[in-house]
């Protein structure tokens, strides 16, 4: 059907060539079968043309079909493969959440333990902070304290009176009641601050506290003022030496011939006893001179404990030499037993002497009852 518009076509164009023409014109019946010829030779190639096209649609459409099934193919093992992804995927993120869930909580116990942590960090701080503050106060007392404890020794009196109370702590820790006295009294009257009494002897301690010339310098500004104080605090303290040698050393009252002068701080007998660069004068070598020596509160420990050994030694020389005279009389005691043993040994003896006689006696008399008891049976 699509080619019949060209036939007829084809055909009106050759028609003037058949009919417009003069009637008397000749029709040419050859070439009417040859154009009819050349029709069907037309037609045939149309429709061969039409087959070829057909055909070709067809293997284009099975070869668009066969590539569809391969693309359909291709793209389900691309879905496969997305799936194991997408399961590999889910696994991972799976797993991952697990993690995640896992790091969290750890996270946040070390979360909660860190801030435990710092909770106990923070009350023990605020404790210190409490103790510091208490500390704080009480140097705050102790400072107060030691204020009033410096206004207390700004009088020599109360000085003095000091010096006397640390002597008498130290004595009463360390020795016995009855090894010393305190402001004893030799003959004349004058007073000694304490008298630590022996056996045979007795050594004199006296407390001095030099503290004003001591203080005045340390405060010195200038290497000047501290020369012309350090000479005078030389020469206040060559004043106490001199009178504890010339009023408290008496042999002829039982002491030794030497005394302890008792100054009672650290800081103040190192200056005592030190000897600077240029000086001309020694104290301590003066304190030797004159027999006076000079003890800080450790000194005086350390003497007092070795006086304290000599009086356990002589103590358990006393208590062996009681041991010794209640033994003899406990050997005396025991040979008056053993005469009284032996001689109740002796009347012990002569009892069993005669007990030993008094049985056979009885023995032979019950023999002779005996003997006359059968006697007397037979004679019935």
């Amino acid at each position: 059907m699509a080619n019949c518009p060209l036939s007829i076509v084809h055909f009106q164009q050759r028609l003037p060539l058949v009919f417009d023409e003069q009637p008397t014109a000749f029709y040419n019946q050859s070439d009417f079968l040859r154009d009819e010829q050349e029709m069907e030779l037309i037609l045939i190639v149309i429709i061969g043309v039409l087959v070829l096209g057909v055909l070709g649609l067809l293997v284009w459409l099975i070869r668009s079909h066969t590539d569809s099934i391969s693309k359909l193919t291709g793209q389900q093992s691309a879905i496969g493969i997305i799936q194991q992804q997408l399961d590999s995927l889910r696994t991972a993120q799976d797993t991952t959440r697990d993690v995640l869930n896992k790091t969290l909580l750890d996270s946040q116990a070390n979360l909660n333990r860190n801030l435990q942590s710092s909770i106990d960090t923070l009350t023990r701080l605020n404790t210190q902070i409490g103790q510091v503050q208490n500390a704080a106060a009480q140097m705050q007392k102790v400072g107060d304290e030691v204020k009033r404890l410096q206004d207390i020794l700004s009088s020599p009196k109360l000085r003095g009176q000091m010096g006397e109370w640390s002597l008498e702590n130290l004595l009463a820790q360390i020795l016995p009641k009855d090894s010393y006295r305190l402001q004893y009294a030799f003959r004349d009257n004058k007073i000694v601050d304490a008298l630590i009494q022996l056996v045979n002897f007795s050594v004199p301690i006296d407390a001095k506290f030099p503290l004003p010339g001591f203080e005045k310098v340390v405060k010195a500004e200038t290497e000047e003022e501290k020369t012309k104080l350090r000479r005078q605090f030389i020469k206040d303290v060559h004043s106490h030496i001199d009178k504890i040698s010339g009023d408290y050393i008496r042999p002829a009252e039982g002491t030794l011939d030497f005394a302890i002068m008792y100054i009672p701080a650290e800081n103040v007998y190192y200056e005592t006893i030190v000897k600077y660069a240029g000086e001309t004068q020694d104290i301590l070598q003066y304190c030797f001179e004159k027999k006076v020596i000079p003890v800080s509160p450790n000194l005086l420990y350390a003497y007092l404990m070795t006086v304290a050994m000599g009086l356990h030694g002589l103590q358990i020389e006393k208590q062996a030499a009681e041991i010794r005279q209640n033994l003899g009389k406990l050997n005396a005691s025991f040979a008056d037993f053993g005469g009284t043993w032996e001689i109740l040994g002796k009347h012990l003896r002569n009892a069993y002497t005669q007990y030993d006689e008094g049985q056979k006696k009885l023995d032979r008399f019950g023999m002779q009852l005996d003997q006359i008891q059968e006697r007397t049976e037979e004679q019935k």
